[in-house]
């Protein structure tokens, strides 16, 4: 029986073959190196459509390191590093105003650090799966705490060292670290 897709479920299709490919660029070459055009190319669609489903490369980067809480992390490590940097580098640039308000509250207001804690319980729970050993749930652990410190330390507490560094001088300074900690070795 021949079935029918239906055309929701076509675009989302489309949407996740887009977001893996911009996953796969911005992982192997970096922001400044990854374009429309590749993105396009790797998931076997126009470009156009990459900007009509996401409006920009900025906005399809933000997308491309937002990991859903069900979603798998790369097991490579250097692949895993590279989406760590990626991540730290939208925290580094302009602070979400989502964000922002709840990093803030999470000091102060019970229930903000209880939202706080389940979403970093997620995401340490996919940092130990993607890499699993005996210390995994530490190693996971230390990655979750140098994001939100980095990303408190420049946003919140506006530390002049940190805040007046570029997002890439940054994660240059963290990509060791950050490898050491995704390689089960270490």
């Amino acid at each position: 029986m021949n079935e029918r897709i239906s055309r929701a479920e076509r675009r989302r299709q489309t949407e996740a073959r887009i977001l893996a490919a911009a996953r796969q660029n911005f992982a192997e070459v970096g922001y400044d190196r990854t374009t429309i055009r590749a993105v396009a190319a790797a998931a076997h669609v126009d470009p156009a459509l990459v900007m009509q489903y996401f409006g920009s490369k900025e906005a399809l980067f933000r997308q491309a390191v937002h990991v859903p809480a069900d979603e798998a992390l790369p097991t490579d490590p250097e692949k895993l590093t590279e989406l760590l940097l990626s991540i730290i580098g939208v925290k580094l640039g302009e602070p979400s105003t989502a964000s922002l308000p709840l990093l803030r509250s999470m000091f102060t207001h019970p229930e903000a650090t209880a939202q706080m804690r389940a979403s970093l319980a997620r995401q340490l729970e996919q940092f130990a799966a993607a890499r699993p050993g005996d210390d995994a749930e530490l190693r996971a652990s230390l990655i979750v705490s140098i994001l939100l410190g980095v990303t408190i330390t420049r946003n919140l507490i506006e530390l002049d060292q940190l805040r007046d560094a570029t997002p890439d001088q940054i994660t240059n300074l963290l990509r060791p670290c950050f490898q050491a900690l995704t390689n089960n070795r270490a």
